[in-house]
């Protein structure tokens, strides 16, 4: 398939497509998933909400303090709001595999982002699903065409949030994943919300951690994705530029002190879908769940920490010399490298810009 997972370059309100109060107009035409339902479902239609894939909370967390402050200073001379929700359930489908018995301490899921625009399980996972106990869902109209903030995200949170209500699945066990696009979008989904998701499949795409692609969130999350999240890369031997791209994505994660990483190589594949062995391998190594160093993380914290606070320092220092255009270059930089690491006092740096003291 053409590479069309490239990161998109576009304006703030554009890319913030929620901010505009438009209805979906497709209709989906599907049944509810009956609880129990096992084998596999096509069509189904969910029902439930969840606070987690609200406007506002998906904003929060995926995008940087400055650009949130942004946000809201439009929202406050605008007489439009960001929508409740930006998804219609009624409008959509997903697919949904279930295995037939559920392991005793619980199902584990996986939700799948797809680059594609209709929902289907890849061939041969269906035993890998049933040898680890795993139920698989995935969205329709989820592709890399598709708005990743008012669409393929919160597409994937309530995926997770219906089904954890209609089965027994344990919590410490629920992952997302994803193919090519697909699979940057769940790394995204994997680093803004890791008390939901535990670990992420992560097949033939990645990006590095404190980018655009990739703003860390706050503090509080940000220590436990360090802590509780692991990432297993599977990538086809050949795909020579999503290799790099692995490479480049574990060392950003190194270096902020995520070690809990693992890499899958398909032999012989190029950009390709996973295999049923390499997916088998990939499940193994999350439910492992083997803790990150603890030794380790306390002092590459600490190391984190104080690189972060002398570049904010530096700011502070430019504007003390009335250098608001440097002051402002740098501050941009941080808001990307650290996103909510630096907040607040990245937003309180970014007030002094907009409104200097006269001197």
């Amino acid at each position: 398939m053409g590479r069309r997972d490239g990161p998109v370059k576009s304006p703030l309100w554009r890319r913030l497509s929620v901010l505009a109060a438009i209805s979906i107009s497709a209709g989906a035409h599907g049944a509810e998933l009956t609880a129990g339902a096992t084998g596999i479902q096509h069509d189904v239609v969910f029902t439930q909400y969840s606070p987690l894939s609200r406007s506002t909370e998906i904003t929060l967390r995926l995008l940087s303090p400055l650009a949130n402050a942004e946000v809201a200073r439009v929202l406050a001379q605008s007489a439009a709001g960001l929508r409740e929700q930006a998804i219609d359930l009624a409008m959509e489908t997903f697919e949904v595999y279930v295995p037939p018995a559920a392991p005793p301490a619980g199902y584990a899921l996986l939700v799948f982002i797809p680059p594609w625009q209709k929902s289907y399980l890849p061939a041969g996972w269906a035993s890998v699903l049933n040898k680890h106990g795993v139920i698989f869902v995935s969205a329709s109209k989820s592709g890399n065409d598709e708005n990743v903030l008012d669409r393929r995200i919160p597409l994937a949170l309530l995926a997770a949030f219906n089904l954890m209500h209609l089965y027994p699945i344990a919590q410490d066990r629920v992952y997302v994943g994803g193919f090519s696009g697909g699979s940057r979008v769940a790394m995204r989904v994997a680093l803004g919300y890791p008390d939901l998701f535990h670990g992420a499949v992560l097949n033939a795409g990645s990006d590095r951690l404190g980018t655009e692609q990739l703003i860390l969130p706050s503090s509080d999350l940000f220590h436990r994705f360090q802590s509780s999240t692991r990432l297993a890369y599977v990538t086809g031997s050949e795909d020579s530029w999503i290799i790099q791209s692995d490479i480049a994505s574990r060392e950003s994660a190194y270096e902020l002190c995520v070690f809990g990483t693992i890499t899958g190589t398909m032999i012989r594949a190029s950009h390709e879908i996973a295999d049923p062995a390499s997916l088998d391998r990939a499940l193994d190594a999350l439910a492992a769940r083997v803790a990150p160093d603890e030794a380790k993380l306390p002092a590459c914290r600490e190391h984190l920490q104080k690189a972060m606070s002398e570049k904010l320092r530096s700011v502070a220092e430019l504007l003390d010399q009335s250098k608001f255009r440097d002051a402002s270059k740098l501050l941009s930089k941080i808001d990307i490298q650290y996103g909510g690491l630096a907040a607040p006092e990245s937003v309180n740096l970014a007030g002094r810009i907009a409104a200097p003291s006269p001197r």
